[in-house]
């Protein structure tokens, strides 16, 4: 008996499908990922680092966007979705498929989930990194008071930093604000939140 092929989509039947659902849907070599659905933890988690982000970036000449833009990566197209983003200066998007696809993130953060997270630090990362004016990645975790923080060098390598603990604050040198753990988990229920902060920096080719 022959093993069941998975069926493959044309992107002009994603871009379809897309058009008619309530979800939002990621096509890459042929296959359709549905975006997961949130749990409590992580929409707080994802609201309260926008509201962060509004907040300090307020008469500046960055914005911050949420889950709903739609990013181009030139590496995984036709584009992607992420929890959130930063645009510093002019907001540059191209025009797909009746919708403005983001053109110039200098930081894009998302909030793991456990359906999510090895692809959010793995192969989206890595497609993440085909934006050219892309310098900050930021992934906060949802379970307990964790952060990673990648940042692109002048030498094209990408360092990071694992911070935990509410004590804890993760400096973002590309829109020169620091933000602190305690807001980024505010009213965020987990166990054992309260260890001591620790950092961890190395550095990635």
């Amino acid at each position: 008996m022959s093993a069941e092929t998975k069926r493959r989509y044309t992107l002009e039947e994603y871009l379809a499908l897309e058009r008619e659902s309530d979800a939002r849907l990621e096509f890459w070599n042929g296959e359709i990922f549905a975006m997961s659905g949130g749990t409590l933890s992580h929409e707080r988690v994802m609201g309260n680092v926008y509201d962060l982000f509004r907040a300090a970036l307020r008469g500046t000449t960055c914005a911050v966007f949420g889950s709903n833009m739609q990013i181009k990566v030139p590496s995984a197209p036709p584009y992607r979705y992420a929890d959130g983003s930063v645009v510093c200066g002019k907001v540059q998007v191209e025009r797909f498929n009746g919708n403005d696809l983001l053109l110039n993130p200098v930081l894009i953060y998302e909030v793991l989930s456990p359906s999510t997270e090895a692809y959010d630090r793995g192969d989206k990362f890595t497609h993440y990194k085909s934006i050219a004016s892309l310098r900050e990645y930021l992934l906060t975790a949802q379970h307990r008071p964790h952060v990673t923080h990648y940042v692109k060098q002048d030498d094209g390598t990408w360092s990071y930093s694992e911070i935990n603990g509410l004590d804890g604050s993760v400096h973002l040198p590309s829109l020169g604000i620091t933000l602190k753990l305690s807001e980024i988990y505010q009213n965020v229920d987990f166990e054992n939140s309260s260890g001591p902060t620790t950092l961890l920096s190395e550095t990635l080719d």
